[in-house]
């Protein structure tokens, strides 16, 4: 019994050592997003940056990767901040300010965001609302492409990595104002 049970505990301890994991220089979970994540209109008066990101130990068989930003705390059935998608299989992260620049890897895109832009939109709660949550995800996917149009609404990306993901990854921060 001991032996069984010794044998099932290095099995399991690799296992969670080498899970899916997504990080961020700018963001730590559980924080207060800093004015770089911050938009800027709609009375919000941040830099409108994109975070740094990094992710690890994706699935063997991912084929590509997908980012969403999404405050499920916002009016009516929350607020999409930010969709990327098609990232190569072989990215690992993506630096700051990327949903700005646009200088993304080659072949990776930016979906529209419910401002209704493509790219970045940060934190931009309403005045006096508790602090809302902002989700970070990254999808490890089986799809090599998305399928969609990039004026597709951010919910139709998020509801097809969902049903495309190996695996996902997510870290949450807040803002308030």
């Amino acid at each position: 019994m001991r032996t069984a049970l010794l044998a099932l505990l290095l099995i399991i301890v690799p296992l969670a050592a080498s899970a899916f994991e997504l990080s961020s220089p700018d963001i730590a979970p559980g924080a207060t997003l800093s004015l770089h994540q911050v938009y800027n209109a709609a009375g919000c008066h941040g830099a409108n940056r994109s975070p740094a990101l990094s992710w690890h130990n994706p699935p063997a068989d991912t084929r590509s990767f997908a980012i969403t930003l999404y405050d499920p705390d916002a009016p009516g059935n929350g607020w999409w901040h930010w969709v990327v998608y098609d990232l190569p299989a072989t990215s690992r992260g993506l630096s700051g300010d990327v949903g700005g620049s646009r200088a993304l890897p080659a072949g990776a895109h930016q979906g529209r965001n419910d401002f209704g832009e493509t790219g970045y939109g940060g934190a931009c709660p309403p005045q006096g609302d508790a602090p809302h949550r902002y989700v970070l995800t990254v999808y490890a996917l089986k799809l090599a492409h998305i399928a969609l149009p990039p004026d597709a609404s951010p919910s139709k990306f998020a509801l097809l990595f969902e049903q495309g993901a190996l695996a996902k990854a997510s870290l949450t921060a807040r803002y308030g104002r």
